[in-house]
């Protein structure tokens, strides 16, 4: 009896540390599904502020900015535009170092205007955009 005492004491601490993988395991895979969502949301959210600055932007201007993504960002954030109105103000935190608008990934929105329509496409959370020859991208795609 004396003689299995330790080999039972090794497997419960065996047991014991699988279960602490198991759990932190566990906990970073819903941490990490929990994180997706939110810059899910984070995104979805800063999407609709820009249509709605850009559809106010060309009710009041008479058309839709123009330029690359930092043209536009200074268009509608420190209005340069031809009235000199700020149309919404991006945070900080939506622009990089080059003043361009970016997703919660850090990566530069692109944004398309036509003559009554606006789509606006993030790379996602994989930082690279994939057109229709990838069966599992992850861009996002917004349009009016």
């Amino acid at each position: 009896m004396e003689e299995l005492m330790p080999k039972i004491r090794r497997v419960a601490l065996v047991l014991a540390i699988l279960a602490v993988l198991g759990v932190s395991v566990w906990g970073y895979l819903e941490f990490r599904q929990w994180q997706a969502a939110r810059d899910q949301r984070i995104l979805s959210a800063e999407v609709d502020s820009l249509f709605e600055a850009f559809h106010k932007y060309k009710q009041i201007v008479g058309k839709y900015p123009s330029g690359n993504n930092a043209e536009i960002a200074r268009a509608i954030r420190e209005g340069n535009n031809e009235k000199k109105l700020m149309i919404l103000a991006v945070k900080d935190s939506q622009l990089n170092a080059k003043g361009e608008i970016v997703d919660p990934w850090g990566t530069p929105l692109k944004i398309y205007f036509a003559q009554n329509e606006v789509l606006i496409r993030s790379a996602g959370p994989n930082k690279q955009f994939e057109d229709a020859k990838v069966a599992m991208s992850d861009d996002y795609f917004r349009s009016d």
